[in-house]
């Protein structure tokens, strides 16, 4: 699973590297396409569930699932990039949001605040633990930026396959205890966090997750193995 990640987390940095205003959404596509090639992995979420590409491309208001397409970047934009291998029946799962040139100040707070809510759940991602301490943290810092965190789509445990339990919702759903965290699990943690309302809407490509009021969002995701020495994040380039 660490090579994975780790691989996805290479594609992300390449993926990164491209994003500029006047390129085209399809453009990440064909390089996380290329790269899969590259590697000798296969793109996890191309045809699952019927998805009809490797990557998922939210722009703007889009929260999630987004597609690819001729769509053009535009100065002040945000695109979310989502991306997932397998790697010898092990699977991989990361996103970022990234700012498209010079963005407005309350995007790039929205993009630091998601991000860092990540970091904040991650922190909790420890034996003794339980899991909605990880949704709490991430709720919680949210909330006081004055942002709103989605609900519909929540985190997962990941492993042999894509999706596995437990759901990790980025919101504390009922009072009290939850599932016991235990050293060996594994996590992919994602806050989605917007400027508006969290409601969303599928739209029309029966896929991609917009908001209902259209206003920004921004999502970042790591997969975390939880060891007797804290959380670490397989979802990074550092080996």
């Amino acid at each position: 699973m660490r090579e994975a990640n780790r691989i996805v987390s290479v594609i992300l940095d390449k993926l990164g590297e491209a994003v500029e205003p006047g390129v085209s959404t399809m453009r990440f596509e064909q390089i996380a396409r290329d790269m899969c090639k590259e590697f000798d992995v296969t793109p996890a979420f191309l045809g699952y569930n019927g998805f009809p590409f490797a990557l998922c491309c939210s722009v703007n208001e889009e929260v999630v699932h987004g597609f690819p397409s001729d769509r053009i970047l535009r100065e002040g934009d945000l695109v979310s990039l989502d991306m997932g291998v397998i790697y010898d029946g092990f699977y991989g799962d990361s996103a970022r949001t990234f700012e498209v040139g010079e963005v407005s100040p309350e995007a790039s707070l929205l993009c630091d605040v998601t991000r860092e809510s990540l970091m904040k759940g991650i922190a909790q991602a420890v034996e003794g633990k339980f899991l909605y301490d990880i949704s709490r943290a991430i709720q919680e810092y949210v909330e006081q930026n004055g942002f709103s965190v989605v609900k519909r789509f929540v985190g997962h445990g990941i492993g042999r396959q894509l999706h596995e339990k437990p759901a990790v919702p980025n919101y504390v759903p009922i009072a009290g205890r939850s599932l016991p965290l235990k050293n060996g699990m594994v996590l992919a943690i994602e806050p989605m966090a917007c400027v508006g309302t969290a409601e969303v809407e599928i739209l029309e490509d029966k896929w991609t997750a917009a908001t209902k009021d259209r206003k920004l969002s921004a999502h970042f995701e790591h997969t975390v193995a939880l060891t007797p020495n804290g959380p670490e994040i397989l979802s990074r380039n550092e080996q």
